[in-house]
């Protein structure tokens, strides 16, 4: 994707606070958008564990330079908040984020309003969901997935119409491998992708080796191989689970630091979405025509 477009302007504004009753602690968002446009494009952003919405500047800044409306909410397992892996709470923080979701898109117009008049400037019926890590599971729950419970049923589901395509970046993989740590603690990374029907791209990393299951890098790409088409995949080979740094530059988790690599995750995002929300199909083919050509740092597979 060309980067003249980081020419635009953009602006934030935070915290802006959602109405969700009974959680506890209250709904935060943040909104990047560019300064001008109309008929703006959304993305509802769903962070990884313990980060919040002041994260993943690198990601948020590219996608709203590239013209999208960007909302960050911090959910209930934020650092800033407290909760171990031993709180009460942790258990059922899985549905708490995917609420987080729901109340961000139930409440968009609102949200909106209070970064300036925003709602003036975007075109609802073009909103994606894009989610890092235990954010891309929360993600993926809101595209059609669900989560399996101990006997393999499938579980409830929180797919939202408002949503008309997603990405899902380092998604966690089919849960018949889990560590035990994490069968003791994530129980809930059981997702079942066979009901994901919404149009999305998988980005996985072709290092990211977790400590939460005992499969290899593979188990990053079940969210596409185990889904419904139309799904893309982009996988990128010497890419671990921060994919360069996407949370935010010098940050300490980051083991494979490369700005590079993470403007290649943000301009695919943006590229994929801005094609599948049928507003401009030019990025995505030049990406695409791009692994034709033998790149071998990154492929893209689609289905």
């Amino acid at each position: 994707m060309s980067s003249s477009y980081l020419d635009q302007r953009i602006v934030a504004v935070k915290p802006i606070a959602v109405p969700a009753p009974d959680r506890g602690i209250d709904l935060q968002v943040k909104v990047t958008a560019p300064l001008s446009g109309q008929n703006l494009p959304v993305i509802v952003f769903s962070h990884g564990n313990a980060w919040s919405l002041d994260g993943y500047e690198p990601l948020v800044d590219r996608w709203a330079a590239a013209g999208f409306v960007v909302v960050q909410p911090t959910h209930l397992d934020s650092r800033r908040n407290g909760l171990g892996w031993d709180d009460p709470r942790f258990a059922t923080v899985w549905r708490v984020r995917i609420a987080d979701l729901h109340a961000v898109l139930d409440g968009l117009d609102d949200i909106l309003l209070q970064a300036g008049g925003l709602e003036t400037r975007v075109d609802r019926g073009r909103t994606a969901i894009v989610g890092h890590s235990w954010g891309a599971q929360t993600v993926g729950a809101l595209l059609g997935a669900r989560v399996l419970d101990a006997d393999g049923i499938p579980g409830e589901d929180f797919s939202h119409s408002a949503v008309a395509a997603g990405a899902l970046i380092a998604a966690t993989g089919t849960g018949d491998t889990l560590t035990p740590f994490a069968a003791e603690h994530l129980p809930f990374m059981r997702p079942d992708y066979s009901t994901m029907t919404t149009p999305a791209l998988v980005v996985a990393g072709g290092k990211d080796r977790s400590q939460l299951s005992t499969r290899g890098p593979e188990w990053f790409t079940d969210a596409y191989r185990l889904s419904p088409s139309p799904k893309s995949l982009l996988t990128i080979a010497e890419g671990e689970h921060t994919l360069g740094g996407i949370a935010g530059e010098m940050v300490a988790e980051t083991t494979d630091e490369d700005p590079a690599r993470v403007a290649l995750v943000a301009d695919a995002v943006s590229a994929y979405l801005l094609d599948a929300l049928k507003l401009n199909s030019a990025a995505w083919t030049a990406l695409d025509n791009a692994t034709e050509a033998g790149d071998s740092t990154w492929s893209i597979s689609s289905k």
